[in-house]
């Protein structure tokens, strides 16, 4: 993985590359994560495609300005990304945060996707759960034994997670206006309307992955988009929490590849 960084609309934004071929996939991660998050798929999918991994604006080691996180900042954010680095007609990842904002630049977009994938995508939750409001206090106060609870409520395995991936989240929370950044993007989320309106405008095959045990937006939510998206797609991954790509990334990877291949 090549790691890069450009201007986009005047903000300096960190991304990984990888893969040589001419279609174009792009990873987009969830709340107060980064590209790392999808580092244990992109050498399976550098294989087949020229993967594209950003640190969204305001997360990772992308800047991070005084402004208002709304999801319309994001997928105009997304927009500017892609021209900036030419990306035509991209297949599109998008988990959590990342679906959300993925789902709704499709439905202004779809004629400029080729697929989409929305992994337990944000949107249609309007009430917490304790698994995500663990994680708003890790990002709140990054230590140890916050973040170690977080992802692990998040992963619900019984496993341990590992210990990089606390180590990175807790430096990441640490630096310059990421706790800014991380609340005011709950704050948008919290007042945006729930997209059902928007993901019926989306015309492009679209799959919807969800982790049956998922406790950060549960799987009951999946429904909600496979109701309103037009011929999607729907892959359930039993055992699995809010993070299949992390935990279980060969069957994550080989059910896309599937999907991407079917016409």
């Amino acid at each position: 993985m090549n790691e890069k960084f450009i201007q986009v609309d005047g903000n300096k934004i960190r991304y990984l590359e990888s893969g040589t071929s001419k279609k174009t996939l792009i990873l987009i991660h969830g709340l107060g994560a980064s590209a790392e998050r999808w580092e244990k798929v992109i050498p399976l999918f550098e294989k087949h495609y020229r993967v594209i991994v950003p640190d969204i604006i305001g997360f990772g080691h992308s800047d991070k300005p005084l402004t208002d996180y709304t999801i319309e900042f994001f997928t105009e954010f997304l927009q500017s990304f892609l021209d900036v680095l030419d990306i035509k007609n991209p297949i599109i990842i998008g988990s959590s945060l990342g679906g959300q904002i993925s789902a709704e630049y499709a439905a202004e977009n779809s004629q400029n996707i080729e697929k989409l994938i929305l992994v337990s995508p944000s949107g249609m939750m309007k009430q917490s759960t304790p698994a995500l409001d663990a994680y708003i206090m890790a990002a709140l106060y990054p230590n140890e034994q916050n973040a170690k609870n977080a992802f692990e409520m998040m992963e619900d395995s019984g496993k341990l997670v590992e210990t990089k991936i606390i180590d990175n989240f807790i430096s990441r929370m640490k630096l310059p206006n990421a706790k800014l950044a991380f609340m005011s993007t709950i704050l948008g989320l919290k007042n945006a309307p729930i997209i059902t309106t928007k993901l019926q405008r989306i015309n492009v095959p679209t799959m919807v992955v969800w982790g049956s045990d998922d406790p950060v937006i549960p799987v009951k939510f999946a429904d909600d988009f496979t109701a309103s998206i037009k011929s999607s797609k729907f892959f359930r991954m039993a055992g699995i929490g809010h993070t299949p790509y992390v935990q279980d990334p060969d069957s994550f990877v080989s059910a896309i590849l599937e999907f991407l291949n079917s016409d």
